[in-house]
């Protein structure tokens, strides 16, 4: 197979012995964007304003925070970022704050006179538009929308190097499958890159394999379970000392297990 620079990532991954190139594929980009995100992009003003604009999700703050690779890099980045929603959200109640008393008056006099109005008040939409910036800044992820973006472009690789290029066909067709999660974006795929003939082949070699490995998975989980069995105590490990994050890692991708 000829390696040009945009397949070499997949053809690293595909080359591991794993349970889910994907995961491979994703853990080493997210590393990659750590790393940039608390070095170069703190001095870049484009990447300054997307932080500030999205901020990072739960797990990649932790992920960030627990690097210690730059401490005041991250907390330069949370400064600018609450900085920024605090005003924002100081904007929008202070818009409608001087709503509220009124619709307090208003509300003690319909329950007085026990009349309810369906009609939208300005405290329904000073929480509506409250919740909706909320719901922006808790799914909203600088780095999980880097990934979402380059997870898909290796997508687009590995369809066409399945269809164009033999030798890795048969590397993908010999693989232990997939984690479920990337097995749905690769189903998911098919309806963009592949036509009705592609689409038939691809999923029945990916199902074949899938199946056979989740069931090769379950079974090695429930030998773990049963050397825990003093009838057991003698029978050997196989591969099943790992067994359990393994499947861990084979329902939900890459955790961070400890």
């Amino acid at each position: 197979m000829k390696e040009k620079i945009y397949t070499i990532p997949v053809s690293d991954a595909f080359a591991e012995d794993c349970e889910c190139p994907l995961c491979v594929l994703e853990k080493k980009l997210e590393d990659e964007c750590i790393e940039y995100a608390l070095g170069p992009s703190l001095m870049e003003p484009d990447m300054r304003q997307e932080t500030n604009e999205k901020g990072f999700c739960k797990d990649h703050f932790e992920a960030m925070f627990n690097s210690q690779a730059n401490r005041l890099g991250l907390a330069l980045m949370i400064d600018t970022f609450m900085q920024e929603k605090n005003k924002k959200l100081q904007k929008i109640f202070e818009t409608r704050a001087g709503s509220l008393e009124k619709d307090a008056k208003a509300g003690l006099m319909k329950n007085i006179s026990n009349k309810i109005s369906s009609k939208q008040t300005e405290t329904d939409k000073l929480l509506q538009e409250l919740v909706g910036e909320l719901d922006k800044i808790e799914h909203s992820c600088t780095i999980c929308s880097k990934l979402e973006h380059t997870m898909g472009r290796y997508i687009d690789v590995i369809f066409y190097l399945y269809f164009r290029e033999p030798d890795f066909r048969e590397i993908f067709d010999s693989k232990k499958g997939f984690c479920l999660k990337h097995l749905k974006q690769l189903l998911v795929s098919t309806k963009k890159y592949l036509n009705t003939s592609e689409t038939a082949i691809f999923t029945k070699k990916l199902m074949d394999m899938q199946i056979t490995n989740l069931e090769r998975v379950e079974k090695e989980v429930d030998w773990f379970t049963k050397k825990f069995d003093y009838r057991y105590n003698d029978a050997p490990w196989g591969n099943s000392k790992d067994a359990v994050s393994r499947s861990i890692q084979k329902i939900r991708g890459n955790c961070n297990l400890k």
